[in-house]
């Protein structure tokens, strides 16, 4: 299984990106092996509308099954969640790095987003 996380550089031990659309990177963590590799989100930071559907679309286009960030605006959850993504909330005052959120998620501590969780154009 593939998880996305929302980070501010690439790296397992990275601080979070609270941001889901305009976060800096992804990484993606292989959840058996922990091997990870990064992407980052350049373009869609640097967009003026539509950074969190490319997004979305970027996750699904990695198969990732789950997404940890801090939050999701409603057009990014909409496709997501058709996408077939699992989302849970990271808490940057709790896990601070990638390595934290997943066991974080691993332990069953974050809180799954069953809605979006902003409204969206967080810059």
């Amino acid at each position: 299984m593939k998880i996305a996380v929302t980070a501010q550089n690439p790296g397992w031990t990275e601080s979070l990106d609270t941001r889901f659309g305009r976060a800096a990177w992804f990484v993606i963590v292989d959840a058996e092996t922990k091997r990870w590799e990064a992407a980052e989100n350049l373009q869609n930071r640097q967009s003026a509308q539509g950074a969190g559907i490319q997004a979305a679309a970027a996750i699904i286009d990695r198969q990732a099954e789950v997404l940890l960030s801090g939050n999701v605006g409603p057009k990014a959850f909409r496709v997501l969640h058709s996408g077939g993504v699992r989302m849970y909330r990271t808490d940057v005052s709790k896990q601070q790095t990638v390595a934290d959120a997943v066991t974080a998620w691993e332990r069953g501590e974050l809180e799954e987003i069953t809605a979006a969780t902003t409204e969206g154009h967080s810059i």
